[in-house]
């Protein structure tokens, strides 16, 4: 399986939680379905051009709190959703990141906060 995820060398995010918080909303928002195989440690980290260590803590990080199950030999498995499994502050965290991604990225096409934010009310009130 290929995972809907990159690491951006950029962001002063650690690597480690750019990837944690990306696994789980991957699979808070669907995109990695419960039941679903993830690449093995070896795999995600060649794919990502991160550290194997890196993606074990990881894995272990999301196993320790019941968003996967490894089965020794076969593989590391997507668990059921569990309501707690992002927390408010984690969510709370990942649109703080998502916004400051994407406003630096606004302002390097020339786009002022007050144009983003215009554009994004326009867009609220037609329902896009």
């Amino acid at each position: 399986m290929t995972l809907p995820i990159t690491i951006d060398t950029h962001d002063p995010t650690p690597i480690y939680a750019q990837l944690d918080r990306a696994i789980r909303f991957g699979i808070a928002s669907g995109h990695i379905a419960a039941g679903d195989q993830l690449p093995t440690v070896r795999q995600l980290a060649v794919d990502l051009s991160v550290n194997a260590n890196t993606v074990a803590k990881v894995y272990l990080a999301l196993e320790r709190d019941g968003v996967v199950a490894t089965k020794r030999g076969v593989g590391t498995f997507v668990l059921e959703p569990r309501k707690e499994a992002l927390h408010v502050s984690q969510r709370k965290e990942h649109l703080k990141t998502l916004t400051a991604k994407f406003l630096r990225e606004a302002a390097a096409l020339g786009f002022s906060p007050a144009v983003v934010l215009e554009y994004l009310r326009h867009r609220i009130e037609k329902g896009d």
